[in-house]
């Protein structure tokens, strides 16, 4: 039986070769904004360490953190040194991106983190450090570097996802969960996601030469036309750099996106799971939409920490992110929700409120300036939320009027 050091080494091995597809002589950072290595994380850090420096790393830079230590100092700490430090980090993670550095993050946060803190103070943190960051994320979504996403535990979260087990078990069943949800649990995963990649490429291009306009979502509690920009794409895992070097951002991932025109979302759209953000639990999320514009939302639970998200800037009213996931997702079908957007995402179909990815043609070399224009948006924020379910029903409009479906009770059509 192969043992749980074996199979984190093996999965470290799929994020620098598969995930940012390290190559000899680049640097690579592990940890970045809010996103830093936790003292769970150690151990995954020294793997990824080890797996990029026998890929040839040049120098690998581990940025540590403290969850604990930032719930304090968003309580009680000077928010002015807080936001001069992110600007001083942020300097940092830019100097070794000039370099060529490929980036990679361990999402992972307690969901009621910053429960019981004035929700101003939240805000404002994590505002500040969104803002010193904001010219780093803006290339790196921009792609101008590799980077990915692949989470690992720490406790606050295991015993949310697995509050079933005894607290002494929940850490390790959370790490068997990840691992099998990154299908990162088999003998070869590297070869495992090399084909992955190839069935996600294939169902991007199968919605590539529909040529949509138009989808129409249809679900209890919603009722949703997304119109798209012209020139769109749909893409999936396994996507080029500007510097042409295939990578996969997301550690899982199970969907085909796109970016939906910025002005063409009409109607009611309801979230089927909870959304963890900076955090916070949001959950039971409905929003109304008009000529692209969010004009009235609410949520169960969270709805103050919802209003940061949607009230952050201009561009965070509108969507910049469509995102198809079906039900039979192995992610989906584990039946475990994770309160982890990185997961959770790859359960569902999910929309993201705020920056877009330019998936147009031409779109990376575009001015941000000229963003609008084209139907792309731009914002500070970009947040997913799940709206898939067995009950979900999309049809699409075509370039030549036509109808169709693409899916049926939360599953894809045939492709035929």
């Amino acid at each position: 039986m192969v043992s749980l050091n074996q199979q984190l080494k093996k999965y470290a091995e799929l994020v620098i070769r598969i995930g940012v597809n390290l190559q000899p002589g680049e640097n690579l950072v592990i940890g970045f904004a809010s996103r830093q290595v936790y003292p769970e994380h150690v151990e995954f850090a020294r793997c990824l360490t080890e797996a990029a420096y026998d890929a040839g790393a040049k120098f690998v830079h581990v940025d540590y953190g403290d969850e604990w230590w930032m719930r304090e100092t968003v309580k009680r700490g000077s928010l002015e040194t807080l936001a001069e430090r992110a600007k001083w980090q942020a300097q940092w993670v830019q100097k070794l991106a000039d370099e060529g550095a490929a980036f990679i993050a361990i999402p992972a946060s307690n969901p009621y983190l910053f429960d019981g803190i004035e929700r101003s103070r939240v805000d404002t943190a994590s505002k500040s450090i969104a803002n010193a960051f904001r010219s780093f994320n803006d290339r790196r979504t921009n792609d101008e570097y590799t980077w990915c996403l692949a989470s690992a535990p720490i406790q606050p979260w295991a015993d949310v996802v697995f509050a079933d087990l005894p607290a002494e078990e929940r850490t390790e069943a959370l790490w068997k969960a990840i691992l099998k949800a990154a299908r990162a649990d088999g003998e070869n995963p590297i070869e495992e996601w090399k084909q992955h990649i190839v069935n996600l490429q294939k169902r991007s291009q199968w919605l590539n030469q529909l040529n949509i306009v138009e989808l129409h979502y249809r679900a209890p509690g919603t009722d949703l036309t997304i119109g798209m920009p012209d020139g769109h794409y749909w893409t999936a895992a396994g996507k080029p750099s500007q510097g042409g070097v295939h990578f996969v951002a997301n550690i899982p991932t199970e969907e085909v996106f796109s970016a939906p025109h910025r002005d063409r979302v009409n109607g009611t759209v309801t979230s089927t799971m909870p959304l963890v953000h900076n955090g916070s639990l949001i959950e039971g999320i409905r929003i109304r939409f008009e000529a692209g514009r969010i004009v009235e939302y609410s949520a169960e639970k969270g709805e103050d920490a919802l209003r940061h998200i949607i009230e952050a800037d201009e561009g965070s009213h509108y969507l910049g992110e469509v995102a198809l996931v079906p039900v039979d997702s192995p992610i989906y079908q584990m039946g475990r929700l994770f309160y982890n957007t990185l997961f959770d995402e790859n359960a569902s179909c999910h929309l993201a409120i705020g920056k877009a990815y330019p998936l147009i043609e031409g779109g990376y070399q575009l001015r941000r300036a000229d963003w609008n224009e084209h139907g792309l948006n731009d914002s500070l924020m970009h947040v997913d939320f799940m709206i898939g379910s067995p009950e979900m029903n999309i049809d699409v409009k075509t370039k030549t009027g036509q109808m169709m479906p693409i899916m049926v009770n939360g599953k894809f059509v045939s492709m035929e």
